[in-house]
């Protein structure tokens, strides 16, 4: 791997790529690390670990923001927003293109990406800037009691706003030029620099608990077995495809002979990726919130403190319904993505064929069947990976840094880079990650 490295560096073209990726890293880093202006940090450090300390159910949601923003939400930087808003306006603008015919069309049409790109962009902008007055309002109301904000006016009020919403924007452009000029899919790669950032102090607090004696040397173990069996199963689930032979028919114009060959379409065991947790994660916010504005407005209200006890994140009730989301939200988003209606009308207008199966209707339902049974263990290992670290978490009383969606994206997108730069390996003769180039498969 480090010889990979070393090649990987003797191409211009690469080497440039790989230090103007790394450029914008460090740029989107030291960002990250810029509070918003008025507010006081101390007091902010202080406000979150009260609260996290109280509210086990605020600690995930909070966890989960902070996620995507690379711990920026936790600081309050002026990329507390990160890349979220992007990401929740690119899956609402590809349901929409379900949904809405007019979008449907102008997808399959000829720069019809571009003007939906465009679209995404204009709802990234409209996202970030209303949930840029829900913190601003957050702050304030958190600022009353724990000085916060230094001065809460109106013209903080538009200055923190406009911050958060040009801080969303300068960071999407950063991805954009990552994925274009860069190496790698840049928003993936963003995220994941967050998610990496995260892990010394993670260690960290990990090493003073084992020395403080709150954890003992057993719980360390299973967690890192944890870890391990975690990163393998990802890394299986993510490379596990269904291969569905395709023969196209043979055709002769005039002195040639087109077609005739056999291939295959691949199918992916998990084609929903992280999506499906995001999904959840967000509708299991909604019982919280709504019973912490229930137990304000009725204090004396007991049966509303038990339903929030029922509900809350270390019930076996909390964990099924999770589980069951995952589940039920993996399949609509594969749904979305694979169309067996349109997979079969292309073989049609190609003249292919899958061998034994009649082309039409029939196409259709034997593609349709195949995503049915497979998309079942990728949609189980993703309600797994998910809930599994929180009930050890849980039960052996240690901080796991093993979370669902960082796992699936760290490893997605180490595969992806790794694959992206083994392409410019071998393409130029070098040896790669995963294989040994051309000329050493020849007896170089």
């Amino acid at each position: 791997m480090i010889q990979a490295f070393r090649n990987a560096l003797k191409i211009p073209e690469l080497r440039q790529r790989l230090f103007f990726t790394a450029l914008l890293l460090f740029i989107y880093r030291v960002g990250a690390h810029i509070t918003l202006p008025g507010i006081d940090d101390a007091a902010l450090a202080s406000w979150f670990q009260q609260q996290l300390e109280a509210n086990e159910a605020a600690e995930n949601i909070v966890g989960f923001i902070n996620l995507f923003s690379g711990g920026a939400f936790k600081q309050m930087s002026i990329f507390a927003l990160g890349i979220q808003p992007y990401i929740s306006a690119s899956i609402a603008m590809q349901l929409l293109a379900v949904v809405v015919p007019s979008l449907e069309k102008l997808s399959k049409e000829d720069g019809g990406r571009k003007k939906i790109t465009q679209y995404t962009r204009y709802g990234t902008v409209i996202l970030s800037a209303v949930q840029g007055v829900a913190i601003t309002t957050m702050l304030k109301s958190w600022g009353q009691d724990n000085s916060i904000v230094s001065n809460p006016n109106l013209g903080w009020t538009l200055l923190v706003m406009i911050t958060l919403m040009a801080g969303t924007a300068f960071v999407m452009w950063l991805g954009e030029q990552i994925t274009e000029k860069g190496v790698g899919q840049g928003i993936s790669i963003i995220i994941t620099v967050g998610i990496v950032a995260a892990a010394p102090s993670g260690i960290q607090q990990l090493t003073a608990d084992l020395i403080s004696g709150q954890i003992g040397l057993p719980q360390i173990v299973v967690l890192v077995l944890l870890t391990l069996v975690a990163i393998m199963g990802t890394v299986f689930i993510t490379l596990s495809i269904r291969r569905i032979p395709v023969q196209y028919a043979r055709r002769v114009v005039g002195r040639k002979v087109y077609g005739g060959q056999s291939t295959h379409i691949p199918l992916r065991v998990n084609t929903a990726g992280m999506i499906p947790i995001i999904f959840a994660v967000t509708l299991m916010q909604f019982p919280g919130i709504v019973f912490g504005f229930l137990q304000k407005a009725f204090p004396t209200s007991t049966w509303i403190t038990g339903l929030q006890v029922w509900f809350g994140p270390t019930r076996f009730l909390y964990y099924v319904i999770y589980a069951l989301l995952i589940i039920g939200f993996t399949y609509f988003y594969t749904a979305v993505q694979v169309n067996p209606v349109d997979m079969a009308d292309n073989l049609r207008k190609n003249r292919g064929h899958i061998p034994g199966v009649p082309p039409g209707k029939r196409t259709e339902e034997y593609i349709n069947n195949i995503l049915t049974r497979i998309t079942l263990p990728g949609a189980v290992f993703l309600a797994a990976i998910a809930i599994i670290p929180m009930i050890f978490q849980q039960w052996l009383k240690i901080g796991t840094m093993v979370q669902g969606a960082s796992l699936l994206i760290v490893v997605g997108v180490a595969l992806d880079t790794m694959n992206q730069i083994e392409s410019y390996l071998t393409t130029r003769r070098y040896d790669g990650f995963l294989s040994d180039s051309p000329m050493r498969s020849r007896g170089r």
